[in-house]
């Protein structure tokens, strides 16, 4: 038995680094052609094609336990769906082909191609619907923040820990018409806010970075950002917890066919992406956490960050692809 878990621990690794990497960057190339076009789902249509094609060219067992397009209808890597060869480990798989369409049509920062990979079982099936959360990096005491708790007990908390007052806190938003009373609250206390039209994948990874300035995430975003960015926040620590939106009958029923019994659960990091999780992040644009896509006459340059949670490894890996028949949308 120990024989066969080594075995499969050295196949999952090999599989969730370099191979794992493969994948995003392929996909971020495929939607960076169209960079600037103004064109949502046909970025979004290049990025999903080109994650399916290389996923099911890898040696797993894998199934989409969290995918993208239900609630907009967007070309999806749908929920349930199977890739792989069948010839390896059974795997969970989140994706994001592209997050950060709206970014990557306009060419603005921070659009990435992002999925994370993990043992079966592991990581939180759910549909596609919003996911209210709240996140903060590593080095305070467990429950020093609760989704349950008001902004301003939150805010009041992580300053007391932090030793500082409520005024030296920045809360990271997505700046959305649903957030507007958060924002009020947090400003009405003094809070700094810094507002992100997207990319909240992203957003909850730069709370643990020391650099960006950010001490919490707070707000209403994407279920499937919210798998991706435990699975990377647990690889860097931090905290997080997040509650699916299931505000309709039908999401509900959804969600029951799914597993989930308690539509109303508070999900803690541990539950949205457990066991061994890598995650790996390709830029599309040039962002705070990568540099986009860079066609350089005959030579594509990419930037790839694999967070992975058995060992807290952060890579970065710079490419230089000179095989351009193999980037190509069609």
């Amino acid at each position: 038995m120990t024989d066969l878990i080594v075995t499969e621990d050295k196949i999952i690794e090999r599989i969730l680094t370099m191979e794992l990497v493969r994948v995003t960057e392929r996909a971020a190339v495929a939607s960076a052609r169209l960079r600037g076009h103004g064109n949502e789902k046909a970025a979004d249509q290049a990025a999903v094609d080109a994650m399916r094609r290389e996923l099911n060219r890898l040696p797993i067992d894998g199934t989409i336990v969290i995918g993208e397009g239900e609630r907009d209808e967007a070309p999806m890597l749908f929920i349930g769906e199977k890739v792989g060869t069948t010839k390896g480990p059974k795997v969970d798989i989140a994706v994001d082909p592209l997050e950060g369409t709206t970014l990557c049509a306009k060419d603005m920062p921070g659009s990435i191609a992002v999925m994370a990979m993990a043992q079966a079982g592991t990581l939180l099936y759910a549909p596609d619907v919003y996911m209210d959360k709240i996140a903060i990096g590593p080095g305070y005491p467990k429950g020093v923040v609760d989704l349950d708790n008001t902004p301003e007990e939150n805010i009041a908390a992580l300053a007391k820990a932090k030793g500082c007052k409520p005024n030296e806190i920045t809360a990271l938003v997505m700046d959305r018409p649903r957030h507007a009373e958060l924002i009020s609250r947090l400003r009405a206390i003094g809070c700094s806010i810094r507002l992100i039209t997207d990319g909240d994948v992203v957003g909850v990874i730069q709370c643990a970075e020391p650099s960006t300035g950010i001490d919490i995430y707070l707000g209403i975003g994407g279920a499937p950002e919210g798998v991706l960015a435990a699975g990377a926040l647990r690889c860097v620590g931090g905290q997080m917890q997040g509650r699916l939106i299931l505000d309709t009958p039908e999401k509900v029923a959804r969600a029951a066919t799914m597993g989930i019994k308690d539509p109303k659960k508070k999900y803690e990091l541990n539950e949205l992406a457990s066991g061994d999780v890598v995650v790996a992040a390709t830029g599309v644009t040039d962002g705070s956490l990568l540099s986009g896509v860079k066609f350089r006459g005959d030579v594509i340059e990419t930037e790839t960050i694999v967070y992975r949670s058995l060992t807290g490894t952060v890579r970065r890996i710079a490419g230089e692809h000179r095989e351009l028949s193999k980037f190509h949308i069609d």
